[in-house]
């Protein structure tokens, strides 16, 4: 392993906050960024117009009902996007330009080193994205790709392809279709996949974040995977994520509004919690148990608080705009939120952990419809050869079964086993300040 490659987590960490002065350019010659907006953390729309309950589309309900207070019914921060005719992209909510080609995969270490030296459009301020920032791009009205396919719909992924250049895996290579993850710069506190050190990223083929191992957690090959999906009729098997730690991945470079990302909380001492950075009401307490989706969506329509009775589930890029990316059960004995927060403490394999949380946003991954979003404020965890383990980290995206008894399907499911629970917990959400 090089010195560049051992150094990769301290190297990220710090690059977002080490950013250069961008060289003047003028203004008729080359685009500038987006107007800093009057929110520094806009949160923008998921790209959802369709509606769901929990076994799949539904028509538009009742303005009263529990299923209408969700992402299609929501007006505010619809996806915009200008392509500069140079090589950017300027997202027109958050003001952030981006990278529009990612070009070829890179090692973390070299990725940090490009950014740095990246003269993209003339700019000389490109930087490696966090993950909030990387986040934002994300589109929900994306659906996953089905294995077998062999020439994959770039339409229909989690990215607008109309304006953002997203590969698929390379067969050729080995690779699974969705073996194109986008890496950030924001590392994963504490060990995941039984002690690899990892990064979070986006892989907009499948909609997820999760931590990408960086580091090798030892050496020889894997045995059998027995957390995995069962695996169809002609397909590579899969690998632990932390198993291909050696890999390259994909990066995308940013610019501008490097405020993007930066909760301001405060506390307004009636168990809310404003955030002026994204416009968001927030309540300071969690449901205070685990609930199917659509009990959690009944729960939101039900609940008065602070004289406000239009609370709703956040969508999943509300609700990841609230996770603290420096916090987690391993390194601060915490859940990954501010401490302004009340969480409960939960103990699903006997020791202190923190709950998955619901999200109003439906994931199109598998039976079209009956999966929702959550984030996971404690440990992802998974099933790795018989050892139930954190594999994702504090802070990752996934998705559940909407409803159902958890006995009737398969605990742990995927490459990692991720652990189903079907009854998560909720965090409830209203709008502070009008949106765009």
């Amino acid at each position: 392993m090089t010195a560049i490659t051992a150094a990769i987590p301290a190297i990220l960490f710090a690059l977002p906050l080490a950013a250069a002065e961008p060289s003047p350019v003028p203004a008729a010659a080359k685009p500038a960024a987006a107007q800093r907006p009057a929110l520094s953390y806009p949160i923008v729309h998921t790209g959802v117009s369709t509606f769901y309950d929990e076994q799949g589309p539904i028509p538009q309900p009742a303005k009263t009902s529990a299923c209408y207070r969700q992402d299609a019914a929501l007006p505010y921060n619809k996806p915009s996007y200008t392509d500069n005719g140079d090589g950017t992209v300027t997202d027109n909510i958050t003001g952030l330009m981006w990278q529009q080609d990612m070009g070829a995969k890179m090692k973390p270490g070299d990725a940090a080193a490009a950014a740095k030296t990246c003269r993209l459009g003339g700019y000389d301020d490109w930087r490696v994205p966090t993950i909030k920032e990387l986040y934002s791009l994300i589109l929900f009205s994306g659906t996953t790709p089905h294995m077998n396919t062999a020439n994959p719909d770039p339409s229909t992924i989690y990215i607008d392809t109309r304006y953002f250049k997203q590969p698929f895996g390379d067969s050729s290579r080995g690779e699974r279709i969705i073996d194109a993850q986008t890496l950030s710069a924001t590392p994963c506190l504490g060990k995941t996949k039984a002690g690899s050190e990892s990064i979070f990223g986006v892989n907009f083929i499948d909609g997820r974040i999760k931590g990408y191992g960086v580091k090798p957690r030892g050496s020889g090959r894997p045995g059998p995977d027995r957390g995995m999906r069962p695996q169809r009729p002609g397909m590579r098997p899969e690998r632990p994520e932390g198993m291909r730690s050696e890999k390259p991945w994909h990066f995308r470079f940013v610019r501008g509004n490097t405020a993007y990302g930066k909760n301001k909380f405060t506390d307004n001492g009636d168990g809310t919690i404003t955030d002026h950075a994204t416009g968001l009401m927030w309540q300071q307490a969690d449901s205070g148990k685990a609930l199917d989706w659509k009990d959690a969506m009944n729960y939101a329509l039900n609940l008065k608080l602070a004289g406000h009775a239009d609370w709703r589930l956040p969508t999943a890029k509300e609700l990841q705009s609230i996770a603290d990316y420096s916090r987690a059960p391993q390194t601060t004995q915490s859940a990954a939120i501010s401490p302004l927060f009340k969480t409960t403490v939960i103990r699903p394999h006997g020791t202190p952990d923190y709950p998955y949380f619901w999200t109003s946003t439906t994931h199109l991954d598998g039976p079209k419809g009956n999966a929702g979003v959550y984030i996971a404020f404690g440990e992802a965890t998974g099933k790795i050869q018989d050892t139930v383990q954190d594999v994702h980290g504090a802070g990752c995206q996934r998705s559940d079964p909407k409803t159902g008894n958890a006995a009737d399907y398969p605990k742990y499911l995927g490459p990692q086993g991720d652990e189903r629970r079907v009854y998560n917990y909720a965090r409830c959400v209203r709008y502070a300040v009008r949106q765009k």
